[in-house]
């Protein structure tokens, strides 16, 4: 007996269960976005960008298949392809390495006529699961490109070390923001982790709109799906980590949460992971600088390969 086999032995049957509806659960979910592809309400480049959220169904896909799901493309035909790109067949999309992603996206992008520049939003939303670094990106593109207006989000919770009032966040107190709530002044507003509010100015982003400036928004999951509803021509954009160990180990490792808190934010976190395919674009921040750059080529309307 092996040790796999020997493990799933000792499974608890509860387990086992669990795991054989998780296990029919992906390939359901993977078997419904091959069958998108094909049909062409999945569009082949919005997937590869899926596949870097660790978890999405399009992250187990193999690469044969998505390969096949393109017109005219066959066995014979994705063979060839595979080894022009330097991939395994057993590769599966959210498993490739820099370079393939790179050699894969430039196909992709030849074979559907996919233009690397479009219209420059008016507004650019940033949003992710917690502690994937969307404060940290967001202060990089701050330093390092001043054409860039972030959006100064008010906020209930208590500034944390280094945060500075009217530059990171408006600290208020709940009347306060409950009187902004009150006069219309918010552009979106949430409570985040049953906790604390956060909230947008609407004035500011206005008026950058119409001086034709760009304006990134870093908020919460919820004040995106607001934005969305009031503002549609918006470019929401996810952030998300390398991998889920990644997460845990950024949240753990900044400190500025207590155990119960971190369990909390975690299981807040999977939730968020899952609503990716919500957005636009999303960018994985493997590397700060990285992720910044290709968040303001999209905001200037260029979409850039992978870096």
């Amino acid at each position: 007996m092996t040790e796999t086999q020997e493990a799933a032995r000792r499974m608890p049957e509860v387990d086992r269960a669990a795991a054989n509806r998780a296990a029919i659960a992906a390939r359901q979910a993977r078997a419904e976005l091959k069958r998108r592809l094909r049909s062409g309400e999945a569009s082949p480049l919005r997937v590869l960008e899926q596949s870097r959220v660790p978890g999405h169904p399009a992250a187990t896909l193999r690469i044969t298949d998505y390969l096949l799901s393109f017109p005219a493309i066959g066995e014979v035909k994705a063979e060839r392809i595979r080894e022009q790109l330097e991939i395994s067949d057993r590769k599966r999309l959210g498993g490739l390495g820099k370079l393939q992603r790179e050699r894969l996206e430039r196909f992709v992008r030849e074979r559907t006529g996919a233009d690397p520049s479009g219209e420059r939003p008016p507004l650019t939303v940033l949003a992710g699961p917690t502690a994937v670094g969307k404060g940290t990106v967001a202060a990089y593109i701050r330093e390092h490109y001043p054409e860039v207006r972030l959006s100064v989000s008010a906020t209930t919770r208590a500034p944390r070390p280094g945060e500075q009032d009217g530059v990171h966040y408006f600290f208020v107190d709940d009347e306060g923001f409950d009187r902004m709530l009150a006069q219309g002044e918010l552009l979106e507003w949430a409570t985040v982790h049953n906790r604390f509010r956060y909230g947008t100015p609407r004035g500011p982003v206005v008026e950058s709109a119409e001086r034709g400036e760009l304006m990134l928004l870093e908020i919460d999951l919820q004040g995106a799906r607001q934005v969305r509803a009031s503002m549609p021509e918006a470019c929401l954009v996810f952030l998300a980590p390398p991998s889920w160990d990644e997460l845990v180990n950024r949240l753990v490792g900044r400190g500025t949460e207590d155990e119960e808190e971190r369990t909390r934010r975690l299981e807040t976190a999977k939730v968020e992971l899952a609503a990716a395919d919500e957005f636009d674009e999303i960018i994985v921040n493997d590397e700060v600088p990285r992720a910044a750059a290709r968040l303001v080529d999209l905001m200037r309307g260029e979409h850039s390969e992978s870096r």
